[in-house]
């Protein structure tokens, strides 16, 4: 895939995972995925903010947690955005929370945290210097975004109101499609429509993110992230190597091979090798296939 520089609005484009611990999360990402890491926040700064890269390129980041928040790990979703202060108005309005009010990040962009009507919690991102992620869709960067909700009709028309998508239903699950975004990726990477339709998802080139529904018992609402893999089963394994957890064991899904994992400060996250020859295979109830 050619390295990105920017998106499109309404593109979920960024993911960071805030850590109690942050060198030791360093530690296992980089062992993990291969990452490099660097800091960017100024010398002295309260806060910190590891840059995460694949061969010289953004792949994710790191955060410490400032002091007297929360210390829960997680890992962050970020949309890009035309105006940080224009969305979170839109947010509003649709019957989210804006839960930290825009605000300038330095000289990489504007954000904003925000929650949809059953409090999941996502980013936005008015892009300055900090042009999201450059790498996506190879082994160690960003594959998907997904959605974990009870209630996708309440989540479609609030997620239609502030960014434009509309729910779209495949053999291999369910997912958020923005209508432009297909154009946009065929101008990057000629001939994507006509693979999609080779695949037999016609319209899956328009998919910015999965829908995850919930049932009882399965935790809250959120925004959960997929990594690339080029191996779901030495992933998984290294992970448990490096003191993570195997919550659910690689498994064939529809176009993947994917297993969900927990690092040691409990962020969990999937990885996901992408196998087209699964794509046949149905989607199991209540999960959602996510490949790029």
């Amino acid at each position: 895939m050619p390295e990105r520089d920017g998106y499109i609005p309404g593109v979920p484009c960024w993911v960071d995972t805030s850590q109690p611990e942050p060198e030791a999360a360093i530690a296992f990402y980089r062992e993990l995925f291969g990452w490099e890491f660097e800091d960017a926040m100024p010398p002295g700064s309260a806060v910190h903010y590891w840059i995460a890269r694949l061969r010289g390129g953004d792949v994710a980041a790191v955060t410490s947690i400032p002091e007297g928040a929360p210390r829960l790990a997680a890992w962050n979703t970020y949309v890009w955005v035309e105006s940080a202060d224009a969305t979170a108005a839109s947010v509003r309005e649709a019957g989210g929370t804006v839960v930290e009010e825009p605000f300038d990040v330095l000289t990489a962009g504007r954000m904003a945290v925000c929650a949809d009507p059953e409090d999941a919690v996502f980013r936005l991102w008015q892009p300055g210097e900090h042009r999201g992620a450059r790498i996506v869709n190879e082994h160690g960067s960003l594959t998907f975004n997904d959605l974990r909700t009870r209630d996708a009709d309440r989540a479609a028309a609030f997620y239609g109101a502030v960014f434009g998508w509309e729910r779209l239903d495949l053999p291999s699950g369910s997912f958020w499609a923005l209508p432009e975004y297909g154009d946009y990726l065929e101008q990057l990477t000629p001939g994507i429509k006509r693979m999609t339709a080779e695949f037999g998802v016609p319209g899956f080139e328009n998919v910015v993110a999965a829908i995850s529904p919930l049932t009882e018992g399965d935790g809250e609402a959120g925004w959960g992230v997929t990594f690339a893999t080029d191996d779901a089963d030495a992933t998984a394994a290294r992970a448990a190597e490096l003191g993570g957890e195997v919550l659910e064991a690689p498994a064939d899904a529809p176009f993947t091979r994917t297993t969900l994992l927990r690092d040691p400060q409990g962020t969990t996250f999937r990885a996901s090798k992408f196998v087209p020859e699964n794509k046949d295979l149905v989607a199991s109830p209540g999960s959602s296939a996510a490949s790029a």
